[in-house]
């Protein structure tokens, strides 16, 4: 008997020592995800509807010019009675709609009226990816200018490559991109423009159409991954380059600005693009947004939790823009904070640090209310699913999808922090850092912010993630 109680002394003592690490494991990534989801308090505001363009030149931009000279402290100071005397003085802004499309014949058509009735767009391009069900049709009898696809070239993404067709051919000097699942609601696109005020790439976190329970629970549960890795949308300071969230599902940006830098390009190989397009642009200073946009903007993604659980896939880890290590930290405070108090519960044996998270997340279901157009029973339930939804990353993370609308592609050759090849001397000039002299096309309502220096900052407020998809999770857009 003895040798026999002293292995199960032994026993109990490892399992003592292993759950006190992993209760001191938990609080640290409690207070990780305390400390993200603080930045709340201080966010910036939602998009509100600007349902004119704001004009290429105003006397408070000749006024703030005019200061410039007496350095930023001055402009502070002038700035709320120049923008107060602000009267239009030139034509709106000319914009250009770009909305890369592979067989969505039947989702297409609510975004290209809306874009269509809008007054602020000059023209809508629709990039035809190869569709075979008449989606190039459809956009060309909407009065769309459908852009034919050349084939996929070796080493790109079909998205990226859209858009780079797409971007070559607008004549706007400002371009939004839209996924053809996208519904914009009126005010939308001169809401994206205003905000070019401040940013040099815009990225809106939408409202999802999520009607059944299964779904929308499945849903929020893996959009909750995505906050407590991240953040809410919006926070007034940004983060460093590296933790850049965005939507590829609206993005607003200067054409010729994304031309210089050759941004698509860039990141041709990333399954993640929206992701990439941002951490590559911040990380060369330009100063990137992800904004609020619920009010303004809707998105129906899938037709089924099934196809929900299947697509997530691709983009919940963020493989291609991520290194390992933060991959495994990331899947950590995920399953520390999220899985695991769920998973105790369940089998009856919550510790105090457990009902704490599980409150959180409960606060968390109510703030992600707004993230929905029609919020019900699955938001509601969404923290049941939370251990699914972390498996649900393990497997991504662990086994990255790379096959997407009928294409499969090779592993991404240079990894999370690079990019891959070189601009075209062509449809590429310039350096392609941050925008300069493109800027002064859309002059400023008030001075730039003071830019701090170092690589953790590129200036002005950054986007991070939340209330958005990231990676463009859905079905629309071109592959």
């Amino acid at each position: 008997m003895r040798p026999f109680t002293a292995a199960r002394a032994l026993t109990a003592a490892r399992a003592f020592t292993a759950a006190r690490a992993l209760t001191a494991a938990q609080a640290v990534a409690a207070a990780v995800v305390v400390a993200r989801l603080a930045r709340g308090r201080n966010r910036l505001p939602p998009l509100r509807p600007v349902l004119h363009p704001p004009a290429t030149t105003t006397t408070a931009t000749a006024d703030i010019t005019a200061t410039d000279a007496a350095g930023p402290a001055r402009n502070e100071q002038a700035a709320p009675d120049t923008a107060a005397r602000a009267t239009p003085a030139a034509p709106a802004i000319d914009i250009s709609v770009v909305i890369p499309a592979r067989d969505e014949a039947a989702r297409i058509g609510p975004c290209l009226m809306a874009v269509s009735n809008d007054p602020a767009v000059a023209e809508v391009i629709v990039v035809d990816d190869g569709s075979r069900d008449g989606t190039g049709e459809l956009a060309a009898s909407m009065g769309a200018t459908v852009v034919t696809g050349a084939p996929l070239p070796e080493g790109w993404v079909g998205k990226q490559w859209a858009l780079r067709q797409g971007v070559a051919a607008a004549r706007g000097r400002v371009v939004v991109t839209l996924d053809a699942d996208a519904r914009p609601e009126p005010g939308l696109v001169g809401a994206l423009v205003r905000a070019l005020d401040d940013y040099d790439l815009v990225s809106a976190a939408p409202r999802f159409a999520c009607d059944g329970a299964l779904e929308q629970a499945l849903h929020a549960a893996m959009l909750a991954t995505l906050v407590y890795r991240f953040g809410p949308v919006g926070p007034a300071k940004p983060p460093p380059p590296h933790r850049v969230i965005a939507n590829g599902q609206c993005l607003a940006f200067r054409r010729e600005a994304m031309a210089a830098a050759d941004g698509f390009g860039a990141v041709r190989e990333k399954m993640t693009d929206d992701v990439a397009l941002a951490r590559h642009l911040a990380g060369r200073g330009w100063r990137v947004g992800f904004l609020d946009a619920g009010a303004l903007l809707e998105v129906d993604m899938h037709d089924s939790a099934a196809e929900l659980w299947r697509e997530w896939g691709r983009s919940l880890p963020l493989h291609d823009v991520t290194d390992p290590v933060r991959q495994a930290a990331d899947l950590a405070v995920v399953w520390l904070t999220a899985g695991l108090p769920v998973l105790r519960l369940a089998f009856g044996r919550p510790a105090v640090l457990d009902v704490a998270l599980l409150a959180g997340r409960l606060l968390l279901t109510g703030a992600l209310r707004g993230s929905y157009s029609r919020p019900g029973l699955g938001l509601l339930l969404s923290p049941l699913l939370d251990p699914a939804a972390a498996a649900r990353l393990t497997q991504a993370t662990l086994r990255p999808v790379r096959t997407w609308r009928g294409r499969t592609y090779p592993p991404d050759r240079v990894g999370a922090q690079g990019t891959v090849g070189s601009p075209d001397p062509v449809s590429s000039p310039g350096s392609g850092g941050r925008p300069g002299s493109v800027n002064a096309a859309y002059p400023r309502t008030r001075p730039d912010p003071v830019e701090p220096t170092g690589p953790g900052n590129p200036g002005g407020p950054g986007g991070v993630s939340g209330g958005g998809s990231s990676g463009r999770p859905g079905r629309s857009g071109a592959r």
